[in-house]
């Protein structure tokens, strides 16, 4: 006979991670003085499930109507739980996210930046096209050790703002602001440590090349820490939803990054 399901592959979560976040959303709603829905309820899909049904959408970033077949409920109980819930994963899992300057203390920061493809949203007049891309989304800003640990991820500027623009309206200028720091050419003019650029009209020098070699070996550890984060499939795959939703959910998937890693 087979045993309990696990949600393990579901979710990204064991079952021990699961039913920590469950029961915390649950002491949660039950303290809601308005909360957003009823534990005792929630008839069409227990809190269980519902917990399980938004990290499934975090996960695997299926439509709603194919999450509304699989769980055997309606694609309108999908977007209630999905709206509901969402915040308060968020909310319970908040104290996992470390602070990046104390996270940060005694370690090189790498940063890179990475884009969220959207829905071309050009109708309602946003400017999401990013030309280095030739692609609409949202560009992240993402810190991480030379171990490939993520420190922290910045909140969401337009596809078609470039690292440099975005590294300057995210918090990491200030949080790392007495850590050395490594970034690609697209940080150059910042004060993080980049590539050599090659001089006009000449080759690089082989010293510069060696350079530029080391250089982009120890940023393949953020690269690393980006495939991390990107393993919730709402952050690789495209984003549907409503781009004003977005912050919320880069927060959580964040949150659910460093609470998976024993933050």
């Amino acid at each position: 006979m087979a045993g309990p399901l696990s949600w393990n592959i579901t979710t990204g979560l064991d079952t021990e991670q699961l039913d920590g976040l469950v029961a915390r959303v649950h002491q949660e709603l039950v303290q809601d003085p308005d909360p957003p829905v009823m534990p005792g309820r929630m008839w069409a899909l227990g809190l269980y499930k519902s917990v399980v049904l938004v990290l499934f959408l975090l996960r695997q970033n299926p439509v709603q109507e194919v999450a509304a077949e699989l769980f055997g409920i309606s694609q309108a109980t999908v977007s209630r739980r999905w709206t509901a819930l969402l915040p308060m994963v968020e909310k319970v899992l908040a104290t996992h996210v470390p602070d990046p300057t104390e996270a940060s203390a005694g370690r090189i920061v790498l940063v890179d930046g990475t884009l969220v493809t959207t829905w071309d949203w050009s109708s309602e007049g946003t400017t999401m096209f990013s030309g280095k891309h030739r692609d609409t989304g949202f560009n992240l800003q993402t810190a991480a050790t030379l171990a490939g640990d993520l420190l922290a991820v910045s909140a969401p500027v337009p596809g078609s703002r470039h690292d440099m623009h975005a590294w300057r309206q995210s918090h990491f200028p200030e949080a790392f602001a007495e850590r050395e720091g490594i970034g690609d050419l697209g940080y150059a003019g910042s004060r993080l440590f980049t590539p050599r650029r090659k001089p006009p009209g000449q080759e690089r020098s082989a010293g510069d090349k060696r350079a530029n070699r080391s250089v982009n070996t120890l940023r393949a550890a953020v690269e690393r820490a980006i495939a991390h984060l990107k393993n919730w499939k709402i952050l690789a795959t495209r984003y549907r939803g409503p781009l004003t939703r977005f912050p919320d959910i880069v927060k959580t998937v964040t949150a659910l990054t460093f609470y998976t890693r024993g933050w």
